[in-house]
């Protein structure tokens, strides 16, 4: 088996722990859902020789771990260091960038304090991690982030789009009642 093949199958295993996080709407079992993701995506990176987005990715996972238990803004702070860090070190070009920005992003993302904001901000994180993974040439990677992309909007808008709806229509109802009477 190569190990382009290999790191395909890496990556349809973390579909699924992506696929499931948003749509939970417990924060914990969000994380807990990325750390597995994460270690899974880096394996794939290493497998493809990206060795700039493997090292931000294992990253990602030790971060969301510590984020379960803190959203503490010197913890994000380290965070982001060290994925300067690594970036600096491991630079290669543009796909460095890229996944510079995609890690960075996620990064604030991990550390909101509501899943509505963490939501948000992985729409931007995301979107660089796509681009990324087209120009690493890894097909189930960008299929994996349109995956969780899509994930994340049926998760929004089943948590804070749809309830909205149903008061809006619940509040037209009591009013028609009262009118009614």
């Amino acid at each position: 088996m190569t190990n382009f093949l290999l790191s395909q199958i890496f990556i349809g295993i973390a579909i699924c722990f992506d696929m499931m996080s948003f749509q939970f709407k417990d924060r914990k079992k969000i994380i807990i859902c990325f750390f597995c993701a994460s270690v899974l995506i880096a394996i794939h990176f290493l497998l493809l020789e990206q060795y700039t987005a493997a090292s931000l990715v294992f990253i990602s996972a030790l971060r969301f771990i510590t984020s379960i238990f803190t959203t503490s803004k010197k913890f994000m702070s380290i965070f982001l260091i060290a994925c300067s860090a690594v970036t600096y070190f491991t630079y290669s070009g543009l796909l460095s960038l890229l996944s510079y920005l995609g890690a960075s992003i996620n990064t604030v993302a991990s550390f909101c304090k509501e899943d509505k904001h963490l939501r948000i901000i992985m729409f931007i994180g995301t979107s660089f991690w796509l681009v990324n993974n087209y120009f690493a040439n890894s097909p189930a990677a960008v299929f994996m982030e349109v995956l969780f992309l899509g994930s994340n909007l049926i998760g929004y808008y089943r948590h804070y789009i749809k309830p909205k709806k149903v008061t809006l229509n619940n509040n037209y109802k009591d009013n028609e009642e009262v009118v009614n009477h």
